[in-house]
Order: C-alpha cells, then sequence, then structure tokens
C-alpha cells in the first residue's frame, strides 16, 4: 500500500515537473509560467483576466504565451492578424474546448451535433422572414410587459428599482415569451435563471464551493423542468422555435434527456447578453446628459413623424435609421462587452502575424484572442478608450464611422462584441434590435431618472471576463413613472 502511494506521489512530481520545466523555444511567443507550479497564472487569470492581460501585455508585447492551470495559452492581442486564429479550421479546433464547457456548466453532452449544423439551423430562424417575426413578437412582448408592470401603482406615482434589475427583468421575460412556449412561467424561469447565471462563472472554472455546487443542481434541474416540453400546453404552436428546436436535436440523434437540457443551453445563449446591455446604454446615458439628450431628440424625431396612416402602423426604428442611438449601442458595447475566442491547437502551427513575424504553437496548446483588451481599448485605435463618447462611432455628416487605424493600418476588427468571421453571432440582429426597441420604449413611455443625480456607474464584475457581456458589480438605482401622454 505505501509502495502504491509513494509510486503515485512520484508520478504526480513527475507531472509537475514536466510542466514547470518547460521552456521556451526559438520562434515560439514569449513563455510567462508564473511562480506557482501547475497553477501558473491561474488565479490572477480568473480573478480579473482583463487587468492581469493587459499587464501581459505591456510586458511582453501583443503575442505570449501563459500558464494557466496546467494548460499553456497563447493570447494573441493583434487585431490585424486575428483572421489567422478565426480561419484556420485544420491547425486550430474549439468544439472539444466547447463540448467540455457545455457538460460543465450545463451538465449537456452533444457530441452528435456538428457546429455547422447547428448554426444553419439558427439562420433559419435568425435571418430574413422569421427574423421579422421574432422582432416583431419581441416588440409586442416588450410593450405589454412594460405598461403592464405598471399597473399596480398609481400612473403619477414615481417606482424605484436598480437599473439592471429593471433591464434585465423586462428583456430577459420579452425574450424568453419570445422564443419559449410557456406563457405562464416567465417570472419563475427569470428569477431561477439568475441564480443559477451568479454561478455560471464558477461553474466554468470548476470553482464551486459546497454550498455553492449545490445551489448551482438545484438551480440546475429547476430550469431544466420549467422548460421542460413536459410543460407545454396542450395547443402549442408546431412550427414556434421551441418546437423547431427539439425537431433538430431528434433529427441529429440526440436522446430526451439531454433534449430537455439543451433547452437551457438556449436560454443562456439567447437572453444572457441583453439584458446587460441595455443596463450599461441607458445607465451611460443617465451619467451622461449630452448623451442622453442627443438621443432624446434623435427618437422625439422618430415620434413626430405621421406614420399614423399606415396599416398595420410601422416600426419608428425599422422605418428610420438612428445614427446616434446606433453610435450609443456601439460604444457600449466597445466599453462592456469581453468575449473571448478560445481554440485549441491540433496540430503543430506557424502563426503568421501582420507585421510579418512567425510564432511556432505547439500541439495540444490552446490559443486565445481577447478583443475586450485591443482593439476595443486599446489607445492606439481610440483616443481615450476608457472614456464612454456617445459620437465615437459618428461621422461629421452622422453617417457610420467604421474606419479605425492602429500604427497607420485600417483595421478590419475594431471592434468585437458579436465575435467575427464564420463564428459571427447569428442572433446578432435579433439581440441588437430588442435593445434598441428596449432604450426606445423606456425612454418614449417613462419618466426616468437616478434617484441621486451625482451617482456614478458602478464597476463591471471583474469575474465575467470572457462571458459575453459584462455585469455590474451593484446597480444604479433609478426611478420612474409614466409620462402623462401615456397615463
Amino acid at each position: 500500500m505505501l509502495w502504491t502511494i509513494f509510486l503515485l506521489l512520484n508520478g504526480l512530481l513527475l507531472l509537475v515537473l514536466l510542466y514547470s520545466t518547460r521552456t521556451r523555444q526559438k520562434n515560439e511567443p514569449p513563455l510567462d509560467k508564473g511562480l506557482l507550479p501547475w497553477l501558473g497564472h491561474a488565479l490572477e487569470f480568473g480573478k480579473d483576466a482583463a487587468k492581469f492581460l493587459a499587464r501581459m501585455k505591456d510586458r511582453h508585447g501583443d503575442i505570449f504565451t501563459v500558464r494557466v492551470a496546467g494548460h499553456y495559452v497563447t493570447v494573441l492581442l493583434d487585431p490585424n492578424s486575428f483572421d489567422a486564429v478565426m480561419n484556420d479550421t485544420i491547425f486550430l479546433d474549439f468544439t472539444r474546448s466547447r463540448n467540455q464547457l457545455l457538460k460543465r456548466i450545463f451538465s449537456l453532452q452533444l457530441p452528435s451535433i456538428k457546429p455547422t449544423a447547428e448554426r444553419k439551423w439558427m439562420e433559419q430562424h435568425f435571418q430574413g422572414l422569421s427574423l421579422s417575426k421574432l422582432n416583431s413578437s419581441i416588440n409586442t412582448h416588450l410593450q405589454n410587459l412594460l405598461l403592464s408592470d405598471q399597473k399596480d401603482c398609481s400612473p403619477s406615482e414615481w417606482r424605484q428599482d436598480g437599473l439592471f434589475s429593471l433591464c434585465y427583468s423586462l428583456l430577459f421575460r420579452a425574450g424568453y415569451l419570445t422564443l419559449f412556449e410557456r406563457r405562464d412561467n416567465a417570472a419563475a424561469v427569470y428569477i431561477e435563471f439568475r441564480k443559477f447565471d451568479h454561478l455560471l462563472t464558477k461553474l466554468a472554472r470548476s470553482s464551486l464551493k459546497r454550498g455553492e455546487s449545490k445551489t448551482a443542481n438545484l438551480s440546475r434541474e429547476r430550469l431544466w423542468e420549467l422548460l421542460s416540453p413536459n410543460w407545454l400546453s396542450e395547443g402549442s404552436d408546431s412550427n414556434s422555435w421551441q418546437q423547431s428546436y427539439h425537431h433538430f436535436l431528434h433529427e441529429e440523434g440526440v436522446d430526451a434527456e439531454m433534449q430537455k437540457r439543451a433547452l437551457l443551453l438556449q436560454l443562456w445563449t439567447t437572453q444572457c447578453n441583453a439584458g446587460p446591455a441595455a443596463f450599461w446604454l441607458l445607465g451611460f446615458l443617465l451619467t451622461h446628459p449630452e448623451a442622453m439628450k442627443a438621443v432624446k431628440s434623435e427618437i422625439r424625431g422618430l415620434t413626430l413623424r405621421d406614420t399614423s396612416i399606415q396599416h398595420p402602423p410601422i416600426n419608428p426604428l425599422e422605418a428610420h435609421s438612428t445614427p446616434v442611438l446606433d453610435s450609443v449601442l456601439s460604444e457600449t458595447l466597445r466599453l462592456t462587452a469581453a468575449v473571448m475566442i478560445n481554440r485549441e491547437v491540433v496540430r503543430d502551427k506557424i502563426l503568421y502575424m501582420a507585421n510579418g513575424q512567425e510564432y511556432h504553437l505547439r500541439q495540444g496548446d490552446k490559443v486565445c484572442l481577447f478583443p475586450f483588451l485591443s482593439p476595443q481599448m486599446d489607445p492606439q485605435i481610440y483616443q481615450e478608450p476608457q472614456i464612454f463618447k456617445y459620437d465615437r462611432f459618428l461621422n461629421d455628416d452622422m453617417t457610420v464611422k467604421d474606419k479605425f487605424y492602429k500604427e497607420g493600418k485600417r483595421l478590419k476588427y475594431y471592434t468585437m462584441p458579436w465575435g467575427a468571421g464564420r463564428n459571427i453571432c447569428v442572433g446578432k440582429e435579433f439581440a441588437v434590435t430588442a435593445i434598441k426597441q428596449f432604450v426606445f420604449l423606456l425612454l418614449t413611455h417613462l419618466d426616468l431618472e437616478m434617484c441621486d443625480p451625482e451617482a456614478k456607474l458602478p464597476p463591471a464584475n471583474p469575474s465575467r471576463y470572457g462571458f459575453g457581456m459584462l455585469q455590474p458589480d451593484g446597480d444604479l438605482q433609478v426611478r420612474y413613472r409614466l409620462k402623462k401622454t401615456h397615463r
């Protein structure tokens, strides 16, 4: 027995030494292993990835390799070189890492589904006529929820809430009612989802404490039941988004249990970003009066245009351009969208940088792009990148500004909240429309102001870097009431 334990300890020690003794080879990126054997920079990376990677960028430049919990991750921060990673499907792969996360977060296994087939199915629903129907549906649900939430109090009475809670609740419920069939449990799903989402980053990093693990498991199981087809009403629409998704999974050979669990994945994918994005957008407007004034002026111009003769009435946001609101949204996403694009090196690869340099990437390593740092927060691209400027994406003639440069070279990728290339978010247009429609409805139907005129936006929760839209570490207290014209 003692001899077996001795052998195991020696084996573990050997593994630690193997990971600790890796050295930088010729033509490899700078290597920074950190002080802790095996763990390397894992703790700092998980605590605040943006702060850590900014420090590594200052030390090593636009490309470097770090050790994170036994893995070697090459981080690329030159947006002009991103295509060399995103367009490579031979030497780089993302399916294995994705499947590991699905199992870890959602207790879900979908090995038979090919990403291309899943993307093709999604495109059928988030483009063209199907997208128009979804946009119309979420617009209707937003209006109904916004007005119904005001019924419990006097029309002239001020109500107080946290802005994040207000935005997330309304947009989540409207999105849920648009895509999922159950009509009577949206509030319950939202409450349970927030519990689950609060622990999601720890689920992804396998860092849950014992009590948190129990909460996450119970919440996950409760959501599976709430979203289960067994809960559907008898008169469900066989052509609905949810029914179509079940049909797709069935055709791909996914069993009934995994079909049920996959709905939670889709709930998170479709509803986790719009609410936080709307919070940041309205938060920036409330704390920047000149931006709020510009947006309200543009919206007022839309509402004054005569569309009453149209049958049915035309949505002003669909009928007319909104360059100011579009710029505010782009600037909001630049400051608060923090996706990470990850790949696994499945074969040794030579990475050709835009500046002519070449780097060798080892099989088994990982590659990470973090657009939040560059291009989005890069001072060589944006003047005062940490400051919100509502007109940053506007030209003088009120057209969209889409020409940005770094070191004299025009950038193909100057902001990447939705990813890019062949893996760009399929639901981008649906999400953008929902966020804009929500802001439009709030500003046209409600008087909205901060409870404390001197309040500042709360900081972002640093643990959310890499998981889409950032969420605030706290909230911004606001008060609101129906405008006189809607009482």
